[in-house]
Formats: C-alpha cells, structure tokens, sequence
C-alpha cells in the first residue's frame, strides 16, 4: 500500500496544469465550476474564486441590463494567452475562465475566475492578474441598457482599472 501511495503522489506533482476557457450566453454556476476544478485533485491546497456579478446601475444610474459584445475566436486566444502567462508567473494547477456574453440582467453573474495552486499565494495572485488582463485588455464591449426607455450607451475604460492592471507589467 505505501508503494502505492508514493506513485500517486510523484504523478500529482507531475501533473500538468488544467485549464478551461468559455464563452458562453448561459448562466454559471460557481459551485459546480468549483466542484469540476478539483475533482480528483489532491495536489490542490488553495482556490480562489472572483465571480464578477452585473450591478443594478451604472455611474449611479439604473440600468435594466448589460450586453455583451466580443470576437468569439479572439477573445478565446486572448484569455488564454494570459493564463498561459498567469501559469508561468505563478505556480498554479489549474484554471477556469468563464465570460459570458448577450444581455445580462443585473444580479447575474458575468465572469468567473477560479484559480488553483497548492498554496493560497499563487492562487491570490493568479486570480488577480487575470481579472486585471479581463478589465483593461479582454476584447469585449460592454454597452449599458438604461431603464425606463430604449437608451443605450457604450462603457467607457475607467482609468482606475488601467493603473490596476499597470501593476503586473514590470513583474
């Protein structure tokens, strides 16, 4: 049995790092996203979860919905270009990105970040980088539908998101 045990270890550490990256319409659930990142995973001592959730107004302004707008095969490549960064920065075990798009209503989830590592460090860091790279850099659009009307307006960048992201480039 001990025999046993030892190769199970030397294939966890070995183990290369899982990623998943979607964009989807649908609805996320953090949990089963969870429960999928770490199935059959002993090697995995931290995760962290960022679930970007849409807010019932917009410079104080209610709004009846977001919607979403990106390049499907772009946006793809991108995001995953940058957890192939975020993995060689940091020592992480696995990834999961999920971006929706469409019209999103407030209180529903837009983005989900998980990230894995065997120590919460990582894990932090990770997450971090990757939400600042999604703010600033992720080729969407994001277009506010007011309430009470037919008003749409485009979302300018904010310049504190940019000064955030500022911090990861001489790292």
């Amino acid at each position: 049995m001990a025999g046993h045990s030892r190769a199970n270890a030397g294939d966890e550490r070995n183990r290369k790092m899982t990623t998943s990256v979607r964009l989807q319409r649908e609805a996320f659930d953090a949990a089963k996203e969870i429960a999928a990142l770490t199935r059959g995973r002993s090697d995995i001592g931290a995760v962290v979860t960022f679930t970007g959730i849409c807010r019932p107004d917009e410079n104080g302004e209610a709004i009846a919905a977001l919607n979403l707008e990106h390049y499907p095969d772009m946006a793809e490549a991108e995001i995953k270009r940058h957890v192939e960064e975020a993995s060689a920065r940091w020592p992480l075990l696995a990834v999961t990105v999920i971006h929706r798009y469409g019209r999103i209503a407030p209180g529903e989830g837009i983005v989900l970040v998980l990230t894995a590592s065997s120590h919460r460090q990582a894990a932090f860091a990770g997450a971090e980088f990757l939400m600042d790279y999604l703010k600033t850099r992720a080729p969407f659009w994001k277009q506010v539908e007011k309430t009470g009307g037919n008003t749409k307006a485009w979302v300018e960048a904010k310049a504190s998101d940019d000064t955030a992201a500022e911090r990861w480039r001489d790292r």
